[in-house]
């Protein structure tokens, strides 16, 4: 099967959300917080693990740069630091095609772990 390139890539900033069409006609808009806990980085994906590591509280995560990595990927530079790993059009199409059964595998994983997509509130200590 040929790869399916994008005919169209577009980041509304205020939904957070990366509009991408295909060249097979679909049209997906996915959340920058799904494409943050699906990197496909090592950081993420484990460096051999078969389990990918968990990513939690990345509810609020924006994307802050997107650019082109040669004819077949994008690299995203999210405002929480992360910017490893490429989104081949392969990888987004398929994050496209499978977000409803990734996101709920997403959601299991964080209850079963006993984590949550928001960030965890930072505690300040006063010193005396």
């Amino acid at each position: 099967m040929a790869t399916l390139v994008p005919t169209k890539i577009h980041y509304h900033k205020q939904s957070r959300e990366l509009e991408l069409a295909f060249s097979d006609g679909s049209n997906y808009r996915l959340s920058a917080e799904y494409l943050r806990v699906h990197s496909p980085s090592a950081e993420v994906r484990g460096h051999g693990a078969q389990i990918p590591i968990l990513q939690h509280g990345k509810r609020n995560v924006m994307i802050m740069n997107i650019e082109a990595a040669g004819n077949y990927a994008l690299k995203i530079t999210f405002d929480d630091g992360h910017d490893s790993g490429l989104y081949s059009w392969d990888y987004l199409y398929n994050l496209g095609k499978n977000h409803d059964e990734l996101w709920q595998m997403y959601l299991d994983r964080l209850e079963k772990e006993g984590r949550t997509r928001d960030s965890s509130a930072i505690q300040i200590h006063q010193v005396h």
